[in-house]
């Protein structure tokens, strides 16, 4: 597992294009309105500069993240998102399938959604679901509104999820982004594997 720094970006390298407006390690708690914060890191399993440039896979150990809160770590110079949905927020996906633009992930399946996420949470475990946090319309970085209703700031009928703040496209908590937004795709699920029940690796899916 890698810890990000600041910035989002190595001490000494250039700032990526597709990281800016992310914050390194985020989390938050949908539905009762509470505040978490769960901040990843194992400094023994940090790639050296290299390994990250070439891409290296992240360890990730996500014991500590707790239903309805979200922990942000780096891989590639992309934030990639590992949210851990509650029961309620599961449950609202059937629901969303007439309003979405591509419900069953359809569109660049190879590109954004491997064989294993090809499911109504795209996700491996329908708990944790795990996004590259780049917006597919022109690389910003959605925010979280994982509270229901107008409450959190969003329409009366929002079940939760995200909302690019640069051009309004919204996703529901599996990235699936909704009809006649600027964004034309899902948010991209990137290879990842468990390699125990609280340990996930990004980047690398060879036994998933």
């Amino acid at each position: 597992m890698t810890q990000a720094s600041e910035n989002g970006a190595p001490q000494g390298a250039p700032l990526d294009k597709d990281k800016r407006n992310w914050i390194v390690a985020t989390a938050a708690v949908g539905g009762i309105g509470a505040v978490a914060t769960a901040v990843p890191f194992v400094s023994t399993f940090q790639p050296s500069e290299k390994a990250k440039a070439a891409g290296a896979a992240v360890e990730v150990d996500i014991s500590a993240v707790k239903p309805g809160e979200k922990i942000t770590v780096e891989w590639r110079g992309k934030p990639v998102w590992i949210v851990k949905r509650t029961p309620e927020q599961l449950a609202e996906l059937p629901k969303l399938d007439a309003l979405l633009a591509d419900p069953e992930s359809k569109r660049k399946q190879d590109e954004l959604t491997p064989v294993y996420a090809r499911n109504e949470g795209r996700s491996i475990k329908p708990e944790v679901f795990v996004a590259v946090g780049i917006c597919t319309h022109l690389g910003c970085s959605p925010s979280d509104k994982f509270q229901p209703g107008a409450a959190g700031g969003m329409s009366s009928d929002w079940g939760g999820g995200f909302l690019c703040p640069c051009h309004g496209s919204t996703f529901d908590m599996a990235g699936r982004v909704y009809k006649n937004k600027p964004a034309p795709d899902n948010l991209e699920v990137p290879p990842h594997m468990y390699l125990s029940d609280t340990r996930l690796l990004i980047g690398e899916d060879k036994k998933a």
